[in-house]
């Protein structure tokens, strides 16, 4: 369950390359440190950086799901699975 002590990654303000830099860093140490549920600020302007940010969540096998948050279409809450070293 995503809480309000959850790890939170705010990327709103980033570039779309950037961001890819920042999300799977932050997606692998989450998983790494055991958190089963963080959250993505990419804001809610023009919606380029949440198509972006979901478009890597997607590709992202760490990532079990995600969905936009109902009371804040700025935070996508991403549910991670546990890191297993390969």
């Amino acid at each position: 369950m995503f809480l309000s002590n959850s790890p939170v990654l705010n990327v709103h303000g980033e570039t779309t390359d950037t961001v890819v830099f920042f999300l799977e860093d932050f997606i692998k140490d989450n998983s790494k440190l055991g958190n089963e549920y963080v959250g993505i600020i990419h804001g809610r302007s023009s919606n380029i950086l949440r198509n972006r940010v979901h478009e890597l969540l997607k590709k992202n096998k760490l990532v079990d799901s995600f969905k936009v948050d109902i009371t804040n279409p700025g935070l996508t809450i991403v549910k991670l699975k546990i890191y297993e070293k390969q």
